[in-house]
């Protein structure tokens, strides 16, 4: 979790995955993320999971995350 300003800033690099692939959950203050390629036989053949807390003073009602094009989530979260 890196501070900036007066934001939290969550980075992930999540390239190798499809939007659709990629699921991000929020709940008191735990965020997890969670990847997964299926190969066009069903079986799946790269997953990637990252969980990490956000700190007591994040605004849970600020939340927001976005995916760039070169492939990184970046989650942000105002403090109070």
């Amino acid at each position: 979790v890196r501070v900036q300003g007066d934001t939290y800033q969550v980075v992930a690099d999540v390239g190798q995955f499809e939007p659709p692939d990629i699921v991000v959950t929020i709940s008191n203050c735990h965020v997890a993320i969670q990847a997964e390629k299926v190969a066009e036989d069903g079986t799946i053949c790269d997953t990637f999971t990252h969980k990490c807390q956000l700190p007591e003073d994040t605004d849970p009602l600020s939340v927001s995350c976005a995916l760039t094009e070169a492939g990184t989530l970046v989650i942000t979260a105002r403090r109070r």
